[in-house]
């Protein structure tokens, strides 16, 4: 039984997501307050946080820096009435692995749950990466250590910024990351101006070295108005 945290004062939501939460495998509990919040986690264990940003007695985002700084790896999805990019970067950089922005819909709520609930399953199960080894996904072996990528068992070239972009979106699989965020972790050479195609060109050269099929991809897919995301072999529209 997964046990899931909802961390929202709004009365009638929060009782809306216990309802749309709530299955056979798995048991959401409902705090109204960051202090409720704090006691909960320090009483049991839970497998996921559905946390917030605005709430009666702080900040969502400061708690989930408060907890990020004590070494507490929940995963954690926020939610945010806030949808701008910047709010969305803010939110990330502060340790939130997805986030889900107001108004949304329950049953994409209930999606992204489930994909990061999987996640978690996968890394008790010892897949992904191993402590210094390479990243094992869907036929993939990516050695960021040891430079060395392979694609069904064949060395794959990569430049040195697509190994950059390839390892944020790898680390960060299942998560949507939007592309200023994306920019700030490959180009850190100090430069001023990036140009902003780089990105895109740069996506679309690992796609024609990862990808089957380039113009319909199954791992690095872009999310329109957002960024892109590295989707783990789930199938679906690019």
């Amino acid at each position: 039984m997964k046990t899931i945290l909802i961390v929202e004062d709004d009365r009638a939501l929060g009782d809306g997501l216990c309802l749309a939460l709530k299955g056979p495998e798995a048991e959401p509990s409902l705090c109204r307050t960051l202090s409720a919040a704090r006691s909960a986690l320090g009483a049991g264990d839970f497998d996921l946080l559905v946390l917030d940003v605005n709430l009666p007695d702080g900040s969502g985002l400061d708690f989930l820096r408060e907890l990020r700084g004590a070494a507490n790896r929940i995963p954690v999805i926020l939610l945010t009435a806030n949808d701008m990019e910047t709010d969305i970067v803010a939110g990330l950089e502060s340790g939130a692995d997805d986030y889900v922005t107001k108004p949304f819909s329950l049953a994409v709520l209930r999606a992204r749950v489930n994909a990061q609930l999987r996640r978690t399953e996968a890394v008790c199960r010892g897949e992904g990466a191993a402590q210094g080894g390479p990243i094992l996904l869907d036929g993939f072996s990516f050695d960021f250590e040891r430079m060395e990528f392979r694609r069904d068992g064949r060395l794959v070239d990569l430049s040195k910024t697509e190994q950059k972009l390839l390892r944020v979106l790898v680390e960060n699989r299942g998560r949507t990351l939007p592309r200023e965020l994306l920019v700030d972790r490959v180009w850190t050479d100090g430069a001023e101006y990036v140009d902003e195609n780089a990105l895109s060109v740069t996506v679309k050269r690992l796609r024609g070295k990862l990808e089957d099929n380039p113009s319909k991809p199954r791992f690095l897919k872009t999310v329109y108005g957002i960024g892109y995301v590295w989707s783990a072999g789930e199938k679906g529209a690019p």
